[in-house]
């Protein structure tokens, strides 16, 4: 093994050690809050290092919030198909991915943050829709009421964590809120 190798794989490390604490505590404690130092502390490095990586906040915020949402191919007929496969989905990310609750809290308070939420909704959320909807037109429209309601539960369940709302089963929400995006997504416009 060459030193650079070595050097490589040292420096891959450490990236990955200052994305991981950077996601926890932009997550726990919002962009504004999070220190360069905190993480830093976090991920047992020296600060000066988090900014060789990532220059500044603002910079390591984008790395740390690169984010793919995977998105399914649900199938578009009227059986309410669409609207499960999609908020069993979302579910699945919120519950495994502390990087959207981060985001989540980000995105409500900090400009850079909804900017990132309205990129992931124009490359990878929008296009779903457009596959769906009856009207192409109204894709953006229909797209953007769907978010609503997956973001205003992650919201209440992951953030604000209202007692009812985590409460309920993932069962439970998907019977809930999957007839509602299904009705977004396909339904004839009201």
């Amino acid at each position: 093994m060459t030193g650079t190798t070595s050097q490589a794989r040292r420096s891959d490390a450490t990236r990955t050690a200052i994305l991981a604490a950077a996601r926890e505590r932009f997550a726990a404690d919002g962009y504004e809050r999070a220190t360069i130092r905190a993480i830093a502390r976090d991920a047992a490095i020296d600060p000066s290092m988090v900014m060789r990586y990532y220059g500044n906040k603002e910079g390591l915020f984008a790395a740390a919030i690169d984010l793919d949402l995977r998105m399914p191919e649900p199938y578009a007929g009227p059986d309410g198909d669409a609207g499960r496969v999609l908020v069993r989905h979302f579910l699945d990310l919120w519950e495994e991915n502390e990087v959207l609750t981060a985001l989540l809290r980000v995105g409500v308070t900090n400009e850079a943050g909804a900017a990132r939420m309205q990129e992931l909704f124009k490359e990878q959320i929008l296009p779903v829709a457009l596959r769906l909807c009856p009207d192409p037109a109204e894709a953006p429209t229909r797209a953007a009421l769907g978010a609503s309601q997956v973001l205003g539960l992650a919201l209440g369940r992951y953030v604000l964590k209202f007692p009812p709302t985590v409460a309920m089963s993932r069962d439970e929400i998907v019977e809930w809120l999957a007839p509602t995006i299904q009705r977004y997504l396909t339904a004839e416009r009201p």
